[in-house]
C-alpha cells in the first residue's frame, strides 16, 4: 500500500459534514464542467462540419480524437492522483479545458480546430477520477455508491447544458462567441478548487511516494488481473456507448436528419436523454447497495433492454413516431447510470492502494466503445450517403446505428464470463459472503 493510500485509508471520514458537502459539490462542479465542453459539439456537428468543410468521417474524428485521448490518459490519470493528489490533478485539468476550449473558439481550420479538441480531451480525462478519489476520502463506505451515483447524475447536467442552451447560443452568439462564453467558466472553477478542495479531511495536500516503472507495472497488472475489475471493465464498456455516442455527437444528426425532427425537438429530445440518467442514477445506486450480489444481474438486463428498444426505432417503417423516440432516449439514457456500476465492482474487488488504477482502467471501457462507435458510424454514413458531406439520409442512420449490436453482443459475452469468475473468487475467498444472494448491504 503506497503512503498516499494509508494515510487517506487512516482517516476517519465524518459522518456527513458541511466541509465534505462543500469539497464535494465544487469537484462536483468541475466535473459538470468538464461534460459540458465534452457535449459542447453535440449540437454543433452540422454547424462544425460547414464551418470546416468537412466530412462525416472527419466531423467523427473530433468526438474520435477526444475520446481517444479521454480513454488513453485514464490510467495515467490515475496515478497521478496516487502521487500528486486529486486537487492538484483537478485544478490542471480544469485550466487546461479552459484555454482548449477558448482555442476551438477561435479555431479557423480544421487541423487547429482537432488540436484543440485533443487538449479538452486531456483537460476531461483529469476530473472524473479526481472527483471519485474525493469522494472514497471524505464520505463513509456505506455512503460511497449512492454519492457516487449522484455524481454522476449531477454530472451528467453538463450534457444538459450543452444541449438547448448551446443551440440557442450558436444560433444568436454565432461560433467564436459562444464558445469563448463557456471556456470563461473555467477560470470561476479553477479558483473554486484553490479555496475549497481539499485531499483529505484535515490534510489539503497528500504526497504520494515515487514509483518506477516496474512498481506501476506491476500495480496495474495486478489490478487488471482481478476478475472484479474485468467485470467493471465490460459493465462501462457496454452500458454507456450509446448514451455517449448520442449525447456527444451523432444524437442530433440522427434525429433531424435521419428521423426527420426540427431542431427545438432533437435538442429537447437529447435533454430528455440526460434528464433519464439523472432520474435513474439515485435509483441504481439504492439498489446495487441493497443487493451487491446481484449487480451484474441489473447490468444485464439494461443491456438488454437497450437493444431491444433500439431495434424497435431502426426497424419501424418509415420515421419512428415522436412518443417511441421518447422512449428512445429514456432507455439510452439509463445506459449512462448504469456504466457507474462499473466502479462499484472495481471498489469492492480492490484494495484501497489499487483504487486509482482500477477505476482507470473500468473508466477506459465505456470510452473506447463510443470512440470505435463514433468512426464507425461516420464511415457508414460516407458510405451510405456518397457525396454529401453535411446531409445522410434515414436508411443511412438505421445502418450506420445498426453497428452497435455488435458491441453489445461482445460486451455481453464478456459481462457474463467475469461475473462466474468475480463470483466464484468472492465465494472462495469467504464461503460466508453467500449471503449478499439474499440482498443483504456490502459495506466496504
Amino acid at each position: 500500500m503506497g503512503s498516499y493510500d494509508r494515510v487517506v485509508t487512516s482517516i476517519q471520514a465524518p459522518p456527513l459534514s458541511r466541509r465534505a458537502v462543500a469539497v464535494w459539490l465544487v469537484g462536483l462542479a468541475t466535473y459538470l464542467l468538464a461534460v459540458f465542453h465534452r457535449s459542447s459539439l453535440a449540437v454543433a456537428g452540422i454547424a462544425a462540419a460547414q464551418r470546416f468543410d468537412i466530412s462525416a468521417a472527419q466531423l467523427a474524428t473530433f468526438t474520435m480524437l477526444q475520446l481517444l485521448v479521454y480513454a488513453g490518459m485514464q490510467v495515467p490519470v490515475g496515478l497521478l492522483v496516487d502521487r500528486w493528489g486529486p486537487r492538484t490533478v483537478l485544478v490542471a485539468g480544469a485550466g487546461l479545458l479552459t484555454v482548449a476550449q477558448a482555442g476551438f473558439a477561435l479555431a479557423e481550420s480544421y487541423p487547429a480546430a482537432l488540436a484543440a479538441r485533443l487538449f479538452v480531451g486531456m483537460g476531461d480525462a483529469m476530473t472524473f477520477i479526481c472527483v471519485l478519489r474525493l469522494v472514497n476520502s471524505w464520505f463513509a463506505p456505506r455512503r460511497v455508491p449512492m454519492v457516487t451515483q449522484v455524481t454522476g447524475m449531477v454530472g451528467q447536467a453538463g450534457a444538459l447544458l450543452a444541449a438547448l442552451p448551446m443551440t440557442w447560443a450558436l444560433a444568436h452568439l454565432g461560433w467564436t462567441r459562444s464558445y469563448l462564453l463557456t471556456a470563461s467558466l473555467g477560470i470561476v472553477m479553477v479558483l473554486a478548487l484553490l479555496l475549497v478542495v481539499h485531499d483529505a479531511p484535515g490534510t489539503r495536500r497528500l504526497l504520494g511516494p515515487r514509483q518506477d516503472l516496474r512498481a506501476l507495472g506491476r500495480s496495474l497488472q495486478t489490478s487488471w488481473r482481478q476478475p472484479g475489475t474485468r467485470l467493471g471493465f465490460w459493465t462501462h464498456f457496454t452500458t454507456q456507448f450509446s448514451a455517449t455516442v448520442m449525447s456527444l455527437l451523432w444524437g442530433f444528426p440522427f434525429l433531424t436528419q435521419g428521423e426527420g425532427l426540427g431542431d427545438a425537438t432533437a435538442g429537447s429530445l437529447l435533454t430528455v436523454l440526460v434528464l433519464a440518467g439523472m432520474v435513474v442514477g439515485p435509483v441504481l445506486g439504492w439498489r446495487i447497495t441493497m443487493s451487491p450480489w446481484h449487480r451484474s444481474t441489473l447490468v444485464i438486463a439494461i443491456i438488454w433492454a437497450l437493444a431491444a428498444m433500439w431495434t424497435v426505432v431502426l426497424a419501424w417503417p418509415g420515421q419512428a413516431p415522436l412518443w417511441l423516440l421518447v422512449l428512445l432516449v429514456v432507455v439510452v439514457g439509463v445506459g449512462g447510470p448504469a456504466s457507474v456500476i462499473g466502479f462499484d465492482l472495481g471498489r469492492t474487488s480492490n484494495p484501497p492502494e489499487r483504487l486509482a488504477s482500477a477505476t482507470g482502467i473500468i473508466n477506459q471501457g465505456g470510452f473506447l466503445a463510443s470512440l470505435v462507435l463514433v468512426v464507425v458510424i461516420g464511415l457508414v454514413l460516407d458510405w451510405r450517403t456518397p457525396g454529401s458531406e453535411s446531409s445522410y439520409t434515414p436508411e443511412a442512420f438505421r445502418w450506420a446505428m445498426s453497428a452497435q449490436y455488435v458491441l453489445w453482443a461482445l460486451g455481453l459475452l464478456q459481462v457474463w464470463r467475469y461475473r462466474r469468475r468475480a463470483r466464484a473468487q468472492i465465494l472462495a475467498a469467504d464461503p460466508d459472503l453467500v449471503r449478499f444472494r439474499a440482498g443483504e448491504p456490502l459495506h466496504g
